[in-house]
């Protein structure tokens, strides 16, 4: 009986914000076909998959891990691993102190107009492909006719080859990512510090605190959790690294640097439609994001900033 009550009252709750589950289902329905669904499809990661025999019919692969151990033998391996690891983090630091620097900036700015102006030229780039980024680039930085060697031939130097240089290239992805993005991720600490009491700054004022002093004590702290959350986010990803980007951008005298886990995929194991090597991979990769979430998750916890 005391059950029963207990799930009448259950539903109650539920029935009563229905409208709000109803604008939840979509999100849910996107989730559970286009990220979940395709989950199954992990499974021609241990096969010899052949596209007309299909999953079902497909041979396993034997050994089970064959697929992995093929992606561990490759002399590609260590080195793409290093180009993946060091693109990612040099894009975690350099990409999200600038975001939070805009908008500790932008959050101190009274001109109501220039702080929108400011806002709109800056977040503008998120919205541009990469195909239009690295034709920017390629209009600055083209060995041949890019405006900064025009620049700098006019001044009697020798033209700088930084799209097909290994010393320039991951200067340039960075540099161009953190472009793209600055103004898009200042917009989330933005937010983050609007919701941050404005009694904290009142207090801090009333104590002697200078304008500098109360973004130390008072504002990045109170946006301590969203860093966090944001990057543990990020460490999720962070064997991605950027596919599109570099797809667009690199080219063959910048492999060494540039070539990363899901380019040297997408050229040895989709162009060759060796599916289950690219399932494997991708297998990995996911494997390898859970577990740097969950380290991470744990790390900031005991900060008392923990996602759940």
């Amino acid at each position: 009986m005391q059950r029963t009550y207990a799930l009448t009252r259950k539903f109650k709750l539920i029935w009563s914000f229905r409208v709000l589950y109803a604008m939840l289902l979509p999100g849910l329905v996107y989730y559970a076909v286009y990220r979940y669904s395709p989950m199954f499809g992990a499974i021609i990661a241990f096969k010899n998959y052949n596209i007309m025999l299909g999953v079902f019919d497909s041979p396993w692969a034997d050994p089970w891990y064959a697929h992995f151990k093929t992606f561990y033998d490759s002399s590609y391996f260590f080195p793409l691993l290093r180009n993946t690891f060091l693109i990612s983090i040099y894009k975690l630091l350099f990409g999200m102190i600038p975001g939070i620097l805009l908008a500790t900036l932008l959050s101190e700015v009274r001109l109501r107009f220039f702080k929108r102006f400011v806002q709109t030229v800056t977040y503008l780039p998120h919205f541009l492909s990469w195909i239009i980024i690295y034709g920017i680039a390629a209009a600055f930085l083209s060995e041949a006719d890019g405006l900064i060697n025009l620049w700098v031939k006019g001044l009697g130097g020798d033209a700088i080859s930084f799209l097909t240089s290994t010393a320039w290239f991951r200067s340039i992805l960075v540099a161009s990512d953190v472009w793209k993005d600055i103004g898009w991720t200042a917009i989330i600490y933005l937010a983050a510090i609007t919701s941050i009491d404005p009694t904290l700054y009142e207090a801090a004022r009333m104590d002697g605190a200078g304008r500098m002093r109360m973004i130390w004590h008072v504002t990045f702290p109170g946006i301590r959790h969203v860093i966090i959350l944001l990057l543990i986010l990020k460490l999720g990803q962070i064997l991605d690294a950027g596919f599109d980007q570099i797809y667009i951008m690199y080219n063959v005298q910048v492999y060494e640097v540039a070539d990363i886990i899901d380019t040297w995929v997408f050229r040895t194991g989709l162009e060759e439609l060796n599916f289950s090597l690219a399932a494997a991979v991708g297998l990995f990769k996911s494997v390898v994001g859970f577990a740097l979430v969950i380290t991470a998750n744990r790390i900031a916890r005991k900060w008392g900033e923990g996602v759940w």
